[in-house]
């Protein structure tokens, strides 16, 4: 039961994200809500592993784990958070979620030319399923201006940046431990965004609100904080069960957006949806039957 609540916890963290990003781009240009987000993200983040961190290996990076860092800093939060954030301007917060939700479609794409893992037909059903609800989940959005092409364009570059990271990710053999790793790649790659949020953004729409703060303080302390510790702890129990709890994040998204943008939920929304969830089980398939004759 313990699992099972962290799962749903997570879900619920992970697919609420857009809907808290849209709001705080309300009373903030999308990039200076994104750094204020990951400087606080990365100071707690680190303040909180070298307090509570008793042996060795919380410590400083090294030469080689600093470029490390750098890199899939730059590719998890600078290109990834950063677009996806400017994304959410103009795209609908269910599209968002559900949009996240195609990253391992796009992950097995990535393995086939990093790694050199030829896919297998249920990996290409898979995609092809995935990428098909997303575009008839969009298709009403576009129609009533919830959602632009522009802000689709900004949103799939992120889950390319994104599903990057997360291939170099397993390339690396880390040593430092988790927290440690997340803390220093949102810090880092806060800096790395800093020259594009100083030249592209208009610091005199600025609104420092409660409804800014509110947004901030959600993504920081339960999205990347919280969000992501329920997320490893999952790892750390079983991989491929984890992956599980990525079928649920499209349903919160939709039903977040709903309930506090009054975003539509239309036949389009529900039939996009089960092919994303149908495509994330085809994509998964084989980690499922491998698990369970393990």
């Amino acid at each position: 039961m313990k699992n099972i609540g962290i799962g749903i916890l997570f879900s619920i963290l992970w697919s609420s994200a857009s809907v808290a990003t849209k709001f705080g781009v309300r009373s903030a240009p999308p990039l200076i809500l994104a750094n204020v987000r990951f400087f606080i993200a990365g100071i707690l983040l680190l303040s909180f592993s070298y307090l509570i961190g008793k042996d060795k290996s919380y410590r400083l990076p090294n030469r080689q784990e600093w470029k490390q860092l750098a890199l899939f800093g730059f590719l998890n939060t600078t290109l990834y958070l950063g677009l996806y954030v400017c994304a959410m301007k103009y795209t609908a917060a269910g599209i968002g979620s559900l949009a996240v939700s195609t990253n391992p479609l796009i992950i097995v794409l990535l393995s086939s030319w990093w790694l050199s893992r030829k896919p297998k037909t249920e990996d290409w059903l898979g995609i092809v399923l995935g990428m098909a609800g997303v575009g008839i989940a969009t298709y009403p959005l576009l129609a009533d201006s919830f959602t632009t092409s522009w802000g689709i364009t900004l949103l799939l570059i992120s889950m390319v940046a994104v599903s990057a990271a997360s291939v170099y990710y397993a390339t690396v053999k880390w040593e430092l431990p988790n927290l440690l790793i997340n803390g220093w790649q949102v810090l880092l790659g806060g800096i790395f965004l800093v020259p594009a949020t100083w030249v592209m953004s208009d610091f005199s729409a600025m609104v420092w609100d409660h409804v800014f703060w509110a947004s901030v303080l959600w993504l920081s302390l339960a999205v990347s904080i919280v969000g992501l510790i329920c997320w490893f702890y999952l790892l750390r129990i079983d991989t491929v069960k984890a992956s599980l709890w990525l079928f649920l994040c499209p349903l919160f998204g939709f039903f977040f957006a709903w309930w506090l943008m009054d975003e539509p939920v239309t036949l389009y929304t529900v039939f996009g949806t089960m092919l994303v969830i149908a495509g994330l089980y085809a994509g998964q398939k084989t980690k499922f039957k491998t698990s369970s004759r393990n």
